[in-house]
């Protein structure tokens, strides 16, 4: 295989994705705040704190909505490892909508892969975030059995990461995973018949091209020799022993392939996984404030956190083709605590 060079078309179109996405952090500091834009969520209460880390001081955020916090969540951005902050709304504007759900959110942001920096910086950012909120109930309010982990993209990555970390070494599990259209993989799995059919009609700069997606990997971790890692790609390693985690992946996106490999790896394991795709959505649309399927993302999310387990508030619809015409790509082994009976039937969802 030959290796992707400096002047390669991925190379070159990551930078042009790098200076993109500067770009859009530019023009998003430069707009009016979220909060005027949708008053409901000015009763949530936010508070920036710096968190010591292994490589310096970690930038964080706790969200506290005005009914609830019973639940909680430590939810990192994404930015294919080298974009994003507190304030993008990834970040904001879902920690926003979350708390004023009821789930306390504890908003991550890490060091990004410039300049010399490689995993596993991002990885011991992310965890050192995570364990100051699990060792210190005083960060969300939150005990440790009703706090999850999560993260967009490149954040639903180093979630995962970290979460094999402690598995691995013992620390103090997530109630759960929540991971929203991730990547997981060096290289992208070959995509099943309906994801494949979705993005044909993507223009090319919504796309991940091989020699991209390739570039993008190989400067998280700085030598292509690394990736085989299992903490900068989980679906390099043993998954048995993950906690239970819920996927949703965007309809139209390269990436959803990755994510439902890797639910097949988590299913395969014993571990308890629910996977969906938000129908009509490409990568990145958790950035897009107030978009309908975003919101109803957003709600698929809370309730997933409320019931631990149970997604949408019922159990999965199965079929033999593992979907419905709803767009929900359901697992197998998902020990949801609803009620069957509760339940409508799938074809009236």
């Amino acid at each position: 295989m030959k290796e992707s060079g400096p002047g390669s078309a991925g190379e070159v179109r990551f930078r042009e994705v790098v200076e993109l996405l500067e770009q859009n952090a530019r023009a998003r500091r430069a707009a009016e705040p979220i909060e005027r834009r949708l008053p409901a969520l000015a009763e949530v209460e936010t508070h920036d704190l710096v968190i010591d880390g292994p490589h310096g001081p970690i930038a964080g955020r706790t969200y506290l909505g005005p009914v609830g916090r019973d639940v909680g969540l430590v939810w990192v951005h994404g930015g294919a490892f080298v974009a994003g902050d507190l304030d993008m709304y990834e970040a904001h504007w879902v920690s926003l909508e979350l708390a004023a759900r009821g789930i306390a959110v504890l908003s991550l942001d890490h060091q990004k892969a410039l300049g010399g920096v490689h995993h596993p910086v991002l990885s011991d950012e992310v965890l050192a975030g995570w364990l100051a909120a699990a060792n210190d109930v005083g960060v969300l309010g939150v005990p440790l059995e009703s706090l999850h982990l999560g993260g967009a993209s490149a954040g639903a990555n180093l979630s995962a990461g970290v979460a094999l970390r402690l598995r691995d070494d013992g620390g103090p599990a997530p109630a759960s995973l929540v991971l929203v259209y991730p990547t997981f993989h060096a290289v992208l799995p070959q995509a099943g018949p309906d994801a494949a059919e979705a993005v044909t009609a993507l223009p090319p700069e919504y796309r991940f091209a091989p020699d991209f997606f390739r570039a993008v990997n190989v400067n998280y971790v700085g030598n292509a020799a690394l990736l085989d890692d299992p903490v900068a790609f989980p679906a390099n390693g043993l998954v048995e022993g993950l906690p239970a985690t819920y996927i949703l992946n965007a309809e139209a996106d390269d990436l959803r392939s990755s994510g439902e490999a890797f639910a097949g790896q988590l299913q395969d394991a014993g571990v308890a996984v629910r996977v969906e795709f938000e129908p009509q959505t490409v990568h990145g649309y958790l950035d897009s404030a107030g978009l309908p399927a975003a919101v109803k993302s957003l709600d698929r999310i809370a309730n997933w956190l409320k019931g631990h387990q149970c997604s949408s508030g019922y159990p999965p619809c199965r079929s033999d083709r593992g979907s419905h015409d709803k767009g929900i790509r359901v697992s197998i082994r998902s020990a949801c605590p609803c009620p069957p009976a509760a339940a409508p039937p799938c074809e009236d969802r």
